[in-house]
């Protein structure tokens, strides 16, 4: 059977192949896939979800510099003209910003369509395949019955020597005979019923079979979909991270840029230089002191059977985040509309900000807006193990696609993005790209959540 599983996603050509499917979990990469290139992926994604792939005249040029406010400050109508031009910078930089963030988050959203669809797939696939591994041993034990009845009766002599009594005339025997023959008709009926059940059992099991190998194949042309919207996804995320840096690099500087030039009073270039400077260095302080003060503050057990985030368990896996338990693991009624009503993590509850760490060392293949599950990281492991993060808070990234991580390393800092009632962590465990229950899996592991 998984020679013709193989042979049919070959010939299909809508899913990997099965060498390929290991492949990717067990180095924690996307192989060939990885060929094509983020860079060129870029200007196709961006490019279907409305974003030109050429950068508009705003963004790419470039940008004044206070020599250049100085100069124009000697006219009005070279200060008119600057003017113009700056305001013309500061509009594009906040268009491109709003045009690669609404790419991004469309994107995302695909990628978590996709990928959900691609967990279902999954989900259908095993149970059919359980199910069918059930009527193969239904079928398997009542063989071993009837094979055990047709063994007796054969050391009895089977049928032959009921005959002889029944030839032999004799009266005295006659009672025996006809208890015998009950007997017999009693075995028949038994050895009829268990090889009826182990006709019906084993075609149950082929059918079933049949299906799981369709669900099979339909899982893997919906995981090769899945990883497509990933890079489609990241790609997106990646160019609105790149317009929120340039704007976030330059905005100030311009919007002093076009007030030194606006104002009609004999303050002087350097002294808006100076409001520059000052405001940017508070600017980094704050944001240190943000991630310090939740990266130390944060990371404690939350009360209720709390625990702490990046508690070491066995094996070089830790405790992902802090705090309780807040969600399990499986069938839910749905929580809110468009949520699914099967959990595929655990939710941990440690406040907002709180750090969040990588599980076990590796590499993240994704980080970005991600649909329902809001900012979303994912880290393959190897071996075919990968986890995922979500529901980060807005700007709370603390890595990028393609870094190595290690176990511990705080990654990104807890929200309320995406399908969320609350700030918390999502986590997610992956084995061959399905989920499976993270309690247990970190509980094998020495780790309680």
């Amino acid at each position: 059977m998984a020679d013709a599983a193989e042979a049919a996603s070959v010939d299909c050509g809508c899913a990997p192949t099965p060498a390929e499917s290991r492949a990717f979990w067990k180095n924690g990469s996307i192989t060939r896939r990885n060929a094509l290139g983020i860079g060129v992926l870029s200007a196709v994604a961006l490019s279907a979800f409305g974003v030109s792939s050429g950068v508009s005249a705003a963004y790419a040029a470039s940008y004044p510099s206070w020599d250049d406010v100085q100069r124009a400050m000697a006219s009005e109508s070279s200060k008119a003209a600057e003017v113009t031009r700056i305001q013309g910078l500061i509009d594009g930089l906040t268009q491109k910003v709003a045009e690669t963030q609404a790419a991004a988050e469309k994107a995302g959203q695909e990628f978590y369509d996709a990928q959900q669809a691609f967990f279902d797939a999954a989900t259908k696939a095993d149970e059919l395949q359980s199910q069918a591994d059930t009527q193969a041993a239904t079928a398997t034990e009542a063989e071993r019955k009837a094979a055990q009845v047709a063994t007796q009766l054969y050391r009895d002599g089977g049928d032959d020597t009921s005959l002889e009594l029944f030839f032999a005339g004799s009266a005295a025997n006659a009672d025996d005979l006809l208890s015998r023959l009950g007997t017999m008709d009693k075995v028949y009926g038994y050895t009829q019923t268990v090889y009826e059940t182990a006709v019906k059992a084993r075609n149950t099991a082929q059918s079933l079979s049949d299906q799981a190998e369709v669900a099979r194949n339909e899982r893997d042309r919906l995981q090769k979909l899945a990883e497509q919207k990933m890079i489609e996804a990241q790609a997106a995320a990646d160019a609105a991270q790149a317009a929120l840096d340039e704007q976030t690099a330059n905005l100030a500087t311009m919007q002093a840029q076009l007030a030194a030039l606006k104002d009609q009073t004999a303050t002087t270039v350097a002294g808006y230089q100076e409001g520059v400077r000052v405001a940017e260095e508070e600017r980094k302080r704050r944001e240190a002191a943000e991630a310090a003060a939740a990266a130390a503050g944060n990371n404690g057990g939350g009360g209720g059977g709390g625990g702490t985030g990046g508690t070491p368990g066995t094996g070089g896996w830790v405790r992902p985040h802090g705090g309780h338990r807040s969600a399990g693991y499986g069938s839910r009624p749905a929580p809110c509309s468009g949520c699914s009503t099967f959990h595929r993590g655990v939710d941990i509850a440690n406040g907002c900000g709180a750090a969040i760490y990588a599980a076990h060392a590796g590499t993240v293949d994704f980080a970005g807006p991600n649909g329902g599950y809001g900012n979303y990281i994912r880290i393959q492991h190897g071996g075919g193990v990968g986890t995922g993060y979500a529901h980060i808070k807005p700007g709370g990234f603390a890595v990028g696609r393609g870094q190595q991580v290690s176990a511990g390393q705080v990654i990104a800092y807890a929200g309320n993005t995406g399908n969320s009632a609350g700030c918390h962590l999502h986590f997610e465990v992956y084995i061959n790209g399905g989920t499976v229950n993270p309690i247990d899996f970190l509980a094998q592991r020495g780790i309680s959540v």
